[in-house]
């Protein structure tokens, strides 16, 4: 009760949505340090938790009138981490690595078609409508291919992560959900 006093609750409940966020780069951390360590099953489960904290973060900032520009790149910063990284380490260290250039090329494309689509995004004012498959939905659908792995070949991989990378940064219109 004494110390109640000296809490200023409006700054906690601002940073709410930045500590959800923080959450979820560190659950794309966390996959990739997994994929690096051999452990690429065991990262689909951080992949999928960094999903399910992306989707609250937005929720939590507009419930607490907290959005901001800094809370928006760092949303986007992290999830370039957890859905653009994370998810083609994992494709790229179980499927791709015996295909070299293919494998890295497709790799790199699928990374950098989710930086520009997160750019475009940060750059434009939101009418409740994406330009571009989100980079959410991609990282989650690449994650999901991992399941294939043993009934498809590496190129199907490669082809997966061209067509992604292509609808991130396609001007097709979605509207959120």
């Amino acid at each position: 009760m004494f110390l109640s006093r000296y809490f200023d609750y409006t700054k906690i409940k601002g940073q709410l949505a930045n500590a959800i966020t923080l959450t979820n780069l560190s659950f794309g951390i966390i996959a990739i340090l997994l994929i690096s360590r051999d452990l690429s099953h065991m990262s689909l489960v951080f992949i999928f938790l960094a999903a399910l904290f992306d989707r609250f973060d937005g929720m939590v900032a507009r419930h607490f009138q907290s959005e901001s520009l800094f809370g928006k790149e760092l949303d986007s910063l992290s999830d370039l981490i957890s859905f653009g990284v994370a998810p083609a380490l994992l494709i790229y260290t179980t499927n791709l690595s015996n295909m070299l250039w293919v494998g890295i090329v497709a790799t790199i494309f699928y990374i950098l078609a989710g930086a520009v689509r997160l750019a475009r995004y940060n750059v434009r004012e939101f009418d409740g409508t994406f330009y571009g498959v989100p980079i959410t939905a991609a990282g989650v659908l690449l994650t999901l291919s991992y399941f294939l792995s043993h009934y498809v070949g590496p190129a199907f991989f490669v082809i997966v992560m061209i067509i992604l990378g292509i609808l991130m940064v396609s001007n097709i219109r979605i509207a959120k959900v």
